[in-house]
């Protein structure tokens, strides 16, 4: 499992390879927390495919298992996903919805995009 310490425009987060697996059971995402606590990033950028199988079928509960400990945590979860990536299911695409414009976890089309979410949702944490 491969995360990266990035720094850009001032913002630290962590993350993952491009189509690497990173996250195989829900438990991996201790992984990531260590490696924000180790770094003091306050942010994780994620890949599709560096995600559990069925984190994107809400009814599985890895979505809701990985996302409640990172919000415990106050980490940030930035995931890129472009179309076609991963196939959401209707309660998925209904949690994107919800979360749009929120400061814990969104989903992007182009890891550009998430950079530019990390940064405005850090500077909103810095207010």
């Amino acid at each position: 499992m491969e995360l990266t310490v990035v720094d850009e425009g001032g913002v630290q987060f962590v993350e993952g390879a491009p189509d690497q697996g990173l996250m195989s059971s829900v438990r991996d995402v201790d992984r990531v927390l260590e490696a924000c606590f180790s770094a003091r990033a306050r942010g994780a950028l994620l890949y599709a495919s560096n995600l559990t199988a069925a984190f994107f079928d809400l009814s599985s509960g890895e979505a809701g298992a990985i996302l409640q400990k990172l919000r415990n945590y106050w980490i940030r979860l930035a995931v890129v996903c472009p179309p076609g990536a991963a196939r959401f299911s209707s309660r998925f695409e209904e949690l994107i919805a919800e979360e749009r414009g929120g400061q814990h976890f969104g989903v992007f089309e182009t890891r550009d995009a998430a950079v530019e979410w990390l940064r405005r949702t850090s500077d909103a944490e810095a207010v």
